[in-house]
């Protein structure tokens, strides 16, 4: 008999000894008001996956099982109060950097594959922003228009797994092109961005660094075309132009001077024309508008966080609680990534998250529930039952 529950083995899956050594860097458990960073972390998964909407939930909540508590390596139960200290006080540092670290750790254990692109060996990354939206009357910090609040997630995606390779929380006037500047992006990979990126210095700089990107062309963008490529032998008909070109405008050949490639395409399911603009001349030109169609990818994993995780309302109204509980959202989804990875089963993400929910606390082993969530019925039960529905 099973005697661990299913939130018990899923934080069990945390590296405490690299959690603690983080721990240690930061001195985060002086002053911790008796609560110490791992009940904190563990308090923040919970909220996560509990669905919690208050720091009093979470503190119900786990204290609702005492008599099980040591099995989640705490001591004892947060107290509403304790909570909202530790969210103000305690510095999200130490599970931002945790989340990278875990990162690490995780993939060392398990392969997480490509959604498609198998063909292409280069690391591919997937770049986007997403505003959350807060009330200015309790998040006066994050000001972003007249009467709102907001602040803004930067994300750039591992494409193996889709998973963040790099976050940045910042007010949600930051424009996302600014943000991408400031990252440390990896070289010799492909970028796939959207037009929220239009910086030619700063596709110089991807250029330079070995990097191939893929992006959308502006409607207003000033060009000429260098060169026609012969598509007559091309099998897919959507295409209807590749093509080098050349920006025009002083400023623009100063910050871009080299020839980029232009692909037209047609988008049958969507009846319009769509024209991406690349600096990789080797590709097919169905290769470019593939790559750049798994951009979705990255506003599916938004939208999968916004609607299974608790980032839409905190807990907190600090800026230091919203970049904890971003952070601990993005450690929730690691965790969720890997079991749905390692799992034999076929789960859709937001299945697993809701799945887990509702047996958070009931004791059954993780891995056989997680290969066969449906127990079948034995065929002597499923005689007994014909007998009442014949």
């Amino acid at each position: 008999m099973v005697k661990l529950s299913l939130f018990s083995q899923i934080t069990s899956l945390l590296p405490r000894s690299i959690f603690s050594a983080i721990v240690k860097k930061y001195d985060s458990n002086k002053f911790n008001k008796g609560i110490d960073s791992w009940t904190h972390l563990i308090s923040m998964i919970f909220c996560h996956l509990g669905h919690a909407n208050s720091v009093r939930d979470i503190s119900n909540g786990l204290r609702s099982i005492t008599g099980n508590i040591v099995h989640l390596g705490c001591t004892k139960a947060p107290s509403k109060s304790s909570i909202s200290y530790i969210n103000e006080h305690r510095t999200s540092a130490i599970f931002e950097e945790f989340y990278y670290a875990l990162a690490t750790y995780l993939r060392a254990q398990a392969k997480f594959a490509k959604p498609a692109l198998h063909q292409i060996k280069r690391k591919i990354y997937l770049l986007d922003a997403s505003i959350i939206s807060l009330s200015l009357s309790l998040y006066d910090w994050a000001k972003f228009r007249t009467r709102k609040g907001a602040v803004k997630l930067h994300l750039l995606l591992d494409y193996d797994g889709c998973l963040p390779a790099f976050a940045d929380l910042t007010n949600g006037k930051v424009a996302d092109i600014k943000a991408a500047q400031s990252m440390q992006l990896p070289s010799d990979s492909i970028l796939v961005f959207d037009m929220g990126y239009y910086d030619f210095a700063w596709w110089n700089k991807l250029d330079s660094m070995g990097n191939w990107f893929v992006t959308r062309a502006k409607d207003n963008m000033d060009f000429e075309i260098i060169g026609d490529f012969d598509i007559s032998d091309e099998k897919d008909k959507s295409v209807l132009q590749d093509c080098n070109i050349r920006l025009k405008g002083t400023k623009s050949q100063k910050e871009y001077p080299k020839m980029l490639r232009m692909v037209r395409y047609w988008d049958e399911v969507n009846k319009n024309e769509l024209v991406f603009i690349t600096n990789n001349r080797s590709w097919t030109a169905t290769t470019v508008a593939r790559i750049y169609k798994e951009r979705w990818n990255i506003e599916a994993f938004f939208k999968v966080i916004k609607q299974n995780l608790k980032i839409k309302l905190f807990v907190g109204t600090s800026e230091n609680a919203v970049q904890i509980q971003i952070w601990t959202a993005l450690i929730t989804i690691l965790l969720m990534t890997f079991l749905k990875t390692k799992a034999k089963y076929q789960w859709h993400m937001s299945n697993l998250i809701n799945f887990i929910r509702l047996n958070l606390f009931v004791k059954i082993d993780l891995w056989e529930w997680i290969n066969q969530p449906f127990i079948r019925p034995k065929k002597e039960d499923a005689k007994q039952l014909l007998l009442f529905t014949g």
